[in-house]
């Protein structure tokens, strides 16, 4: 079993940044493939960046590329998901998850573990 728990949400103007943080306990980390996911509301959950299990490749979503950055932490047990420019489009719940395969999967069907979700909100 692994747990996630999501913190960093917030409220932030057109524009700004913001650092989401997912600390991960319960199983090796390091083994972990990370990934983040957010959904609008009245929209599906999609699909925002993804890290191996070492921290040397990720892979993003066409529409966060050149703003987000995923990084993990192993010693910490703990994902990020640097967020710059920030757009109001960007309003959603982010999620991240766990995958104990390898792969830099961004089907959320791939994914075993799920954290309760943090609230980013962008003012125009």
């Amino acid at each position: 079993q692994v747990q996630l728990a999501e913190s960093g949400g917030g409220s932030v103007q057109a524009g700004g940044s913001l650092r989401l943080s997912c600390a991960a306990s319960g199983r090796t980390f390091s083994t972990l493939t990370m990934g983040w996911f957010r959904q609008a509301p009245g929209k599906e959950r999609e699909f925002v960046a993804v890290i191996q299990w070492s921290g040397s490749s990720t892979y993003y979503s066409d529409s966060m590329k050149g703003r987000f950055t995923i990084s993990r932490d192993n010693a910490k047990n703990t994902v990020y998901l640097q967020m710059n420019s920030l757009k109001p489009e960007d309003t959603a719940v982010y999620y991240c998850a766990a995958a104990t395969g390898r792969g830099l999967y961004v089907m959320q069907t791939s994914y075993d573990y799920w954290g309760q979700g943090t609230q980013v909100t962008v003012s125009p």
